[in-house]
């Protein structure tokens, strides 16, 4: 039997938590990790129709896009919105895993699913995000001192590269110094040059960790005045938001604009801009991302698709020459919904895994 924590820790893989935006509220939202489960239901939003519909199936887990309990809850109960959706499923033992806005900037997530629709090429992402920074310390250490320096820094959150602990360099060298009348050196006497072996000891720590280990390195080392450095390193990319690519030839804007929609199975196309402009590079930023539209400007894209905006932005984008592409929130991001039961269904052949059939994008198109 398949437990919820084996697709809760799939999904962490397929789209890592820490990619989220640091508001999101995103993993399992509800529900017991031991649970065993035998049906799955991915959807955009859990509603009411969802709901009901989990229930008629005998979903033992929804993979819900947007989260639930996005702005916290102090209660629940059957009077206020969230415990009207949520008691039901904890009475019929029904979890809710999210994975929002990782899902939207992950590899193969809802960002680059559009890019794919678009047909671009060379894509890489719209805005980029800087990973946890760290700094490398080094200190110099005799040969006696080397141990317990070491364990006193990888016990203090260095050393630590990628899935690896305890990582560090060290090199043989020889040490100077000249103890003045006021010192106490602990090798060698003050009042002339000494030369001591000693090693160039070279850790990673997390700017966070810093202040932390120079002191727990101070408090192992022999030396009065230990000598060390600590270099500032240049943050790592833990990926972006947003994609950003190329057709392979120019197309128009009433071109391009059809045939997302086509392909998006999207009510109305909303667009701003001449249609017959020609349209090569494409910024990309699913469901309400009318924020990354100065990121769109800055890297001179043609064209700019997300799921909605608002008026003042569209005004913005007419003034600054970039087309708009305006499918709706629902149609930017379900079609990746769908793919993404696909998805689980190979990784889980033994569960039965399906996109929600009921759910519906509120807002309807009158023709």
């Amino acid at each position: 039997m398949i437990a919820v924590h084996e697709i809760a820790d799939w999904m962490g893989a397929f789209a890592p938590l820490d990619l989220a935006a640091d508001w999101d509220n995103v993993g399992l939202l509800l529900g017991d990790r031991k649970d065993t489960i035998e049906r799955v239901m991915t959807c955009l939003t859990v509603t009411q129709c969802v709901v009901e519909e989990a229930i008629a199936e005998k979903v033992n887990l929804i993979v819900v896009h947007h989260p639930v309990l996005f702005r916290g809850a102090k209660k629940l109960t059957n009077a206020d919105s969230d415990g009207k959706l949520l008691l039901p499923l904890l009475r019929h033992s029904v979890a809710v895993y999210s994975p929002h806005t990782a899902f939207d900037n992950c590899r193969g997530g809802i960002n680059d699913g559009l890019a794919t629709r678009l047909g671009l090429e060379n894509v890489r992402a719209l805005r980029d995000h800087d990973g946890s920074r760290e700094c490398k310390l080094v200190v110099f250490v005799p040969d006696a001192d080397l141990a317990s320096v070491s364990d006193a820094l990888f016990a203090n959150g260095a050393g630590i590269i990628g899935e690896y602990e305890q990582c560090s360099y060290r090199t043989p060298g020889t040490g100077t110094f000249f103890g003045r009348a006021s010192t106490k050196p602990s090798v060698g006497e003050r009042g002339r040059r000494e030369e001591v072996a000693e090693w160039r000891l070279e850790v990673i720590v997390p700017e966070s960790r810093l202040a932390a280990a120079i002191a727990a390195m101070t408090a192992a080392h022999s030396y009065e005045e230990p000598a060390y450095d600590s270099y500032a390193l240049k943050p790592k990319s833990k990926g972006g938001s947003g994609r950003l690519g190329e057709l392979a030839t120019p197309r128009s804007l009433t071109d391009v604009a059809g045939s997302l929609k086509e392909s998006l199975r999207a009510k109305v196309m909303q667009v701003t801009g001449d249609g017959s402009k020609p349209i090569r590079r494409i910024a990309v930023a699913c469901g309400a991302a009318g924020e990354f539209l100065n990121d769109a400007i800055r890297a001179r894209a043609d064209a700019f698709v997300t799921g909605e905006i608002r008026f003042h932005d569209a005004l913005a984008a007419e003034a600054a020459g970039i087309a708009l592409m305006v499918p709706g929130h629902y149609a930017s991001e379900r079609p990746a919904v769908e793919d993404l039961a696909q998805a689980l269904q190979q990784a889980f052949p033994a569960v039965r895994v399906f996109a929600s059939r009921r759910e519906r994008d509120p807002l309807l198109a009158v023709n």
